[in-house]
């Protein structure tokens, strides 16, 4: 199968590379270079070098020109974007380039015709904050999105909508949550922020009291439910997470252990939501698809 990757050198986009070229599949990489790094891609060269499967590197923008060209001449079966927003980047600065790529894809995958469009989302910007009563998630539940990355989000997904109904483009989109793993980057999540300061010895920030809660999905979860909706999901929107809620002090205190040393205080985020947990009941029925490493398990040696 032949698949382009938007975003292929960031944090997931890397993993999900790796694991495509292991199952055999030819990958275009499409990167602009500008929250990725090549360095994140050293395993998936390995890979395609000792007989994998076929990988191309684009350092583009998939906004360009040039992507269309690609798409027309690789004929993928699948379009994987991962550029939407990605964590660390000012979603206000970022806002406009995110849809201009999205739309650049959507056009790419109109004009040639039986691609697949999958499209990962920050499920906590766009469900907002919800009543612990409602909690975990179903995909039911309204959006109701927080600030300039949430509005994005819901953009994004009913823009998929229209070009399913309009243009019969197929995709799936799938409402991640808090994806954490090697090779994030300090800004890209708080576990990647935790991890970076106990490699440096330092105290982490904690921004408000570190009651609020997240569910913590392990990057090979969270790609084995992207592989999945290359083929299953279609036309739907589905939570990706493991249901579980776990506070920030928690997490600290799984990740730093019984002698770690206090995290740094800060306010609370602005547009910081109390509590949230996503139910994965549509992905177990859609995607064939249940998380399984434990939080414990999968913080296990990131600081190392």
């Amino acid at each position: 199968m032949n698949v382009v990757v938007v975003g292929g050198a960031g944090f997931i986009g890397s993993h999900l590379t790796e694991r495509l070229l292991a199952e055999g599949h030819s990958v275009d990489v499409v990167d602009s270079l500008v929250s990725g790094s090549l360095a994140n891609l050293a395993e998936s060269r390995a890979s395609a070098t000792a007989g994998g499967g076929e990988l191309k590197i684009h350092t583009l923008d998939a906004s360009a020109a040039e992507f269309d060209a690609l798409v027309a001449m690789r004929s993928p079966q699948a379009i994987y974007h991962l550029g939407v927003l990605p964590p660390g980047s000012p979603a206000e600065l970022a806002a406009a380039g995110t849809l201009a790529s999205l739309m650049s894809v959507l056009e790419a995958a109109r004009r040639q015709g039986g691609v697949k469009v999958v499209v990962g989302l920050s499920a906590v910007s766009l469900y907002g904050d919800v009543p612990g009563k409602e909690q975990p998630i179903k995909e039911g539940q309204p959006w109701s999105p927080v600030g300039v990355r949430g509005v994005v989000s819901r953009t994004i997904a009913e823009l998929l909508g229209v070009y399913r109904e309009t243009h019969a483009v197929e995709f799936t989109a799938l409402a991640l949550a808090n994806v954490y793993g090697p090779r994030q980057r300090a800004e890209g999540g708080v576990v990647g922020a935790f991890a970076h300061a106990l490699r440096r010895g330092a105290a982490p920030v904690m921004h408000g009291d570190g009651r609020q809660t997240r569910d913590f999905l392990y990057i090979d979860d969270a790609v084995d439910a992207f592989v999945r909706a290359a083929h299953r999901g279609t036309g739907l929107v589905v939570n990706v997470g493991t249901g579980v809620a776990t506070s920030i002090r928690d997490l600290w205190g799984l990740m730093a252990g019984p002698d770690g040393c206090q995290p740094t205080q800060a306010p609370r985020r602005a547009d910081d939501v109390a509590r949230f947990a996503l139910a994965p009941t549509r992905a177990r029925i859609h995607l064939a698809w249940a998380p399984w490493t434990e939080l414990g398990v999968g913080v296990r040696g990131l600081n190392r």
